[in-house]
């Protein structure tokens, strides 16, 4: 049976290392590192908000949604800045949760002011630094050559 490819290893195809390169680019961003501390910001204010804005006791359903919201947010800023090549693609998921966050209250039939007026400016803001972190990762890619940060078949050949 024949190998697929001339390579005996992953790491030693050309690619692996323009990969790198290209989430080397992004993470080394200020722009990046304002984005990774935004998050870990928002997710901590998500997690803590429902103590300072006096809503754990009449909303304990938006309160267990933030919690556990707010610290899943928070992983995800803190793998955005330890290992942003493998988190990067989770900025989505961020995006997801901060719709869910603000719909929740109307879902959960939560209708005090502050429990609604913190998740919808609180989603939004994670909302926001979700597409900013994808925007990110998109236009790293294009920022690279004329090809959309793709090698040519010349240079894969060398």
């Amino acid at each position: 049976m024949s190998e697929a490819s001339n390579y005996r290893t992953f790491s030693e195809h050309p690619d692996v290392a323009e990969m790198r390169e290209r989430y080397e680019r992004v993470t080394a961003s200020s722009g990046a590192i304002v984005i990774d501390g935004l998050v870990l910001l928002t997710g901590a204010w998500l997690a803590i908000s429902p103590w300072i804005v006096h809503f754990n006791a009449s909303a304990p359903s938006v309160m267990i949604n933030n919690l556990i919201l707010g610290v899943m947010v928070s992983v995800i800023g803190l793998g955005l800045t330890w290992s942003p090549a493998r988190m990067y693609r989770l900025s989505w998921a961020m995006a997801a949760i901060g719709v869910w966050v603000i719909i929740a209250p109307f879902v959960t039939m939560q209708w005090n002011a502050g429990v609604v007026w913190n998740n919808v400016v609180t989603g939004a803001v994670t909302l926001l630094l979700g597409l900013a972190a994808v925007g990110m990762l998109f236009t790293s890619g294009r920022t690279g050559s004329r090809s959309g940060g793709r090698s040519s078949m010349s240079e894969r050949q060398r």
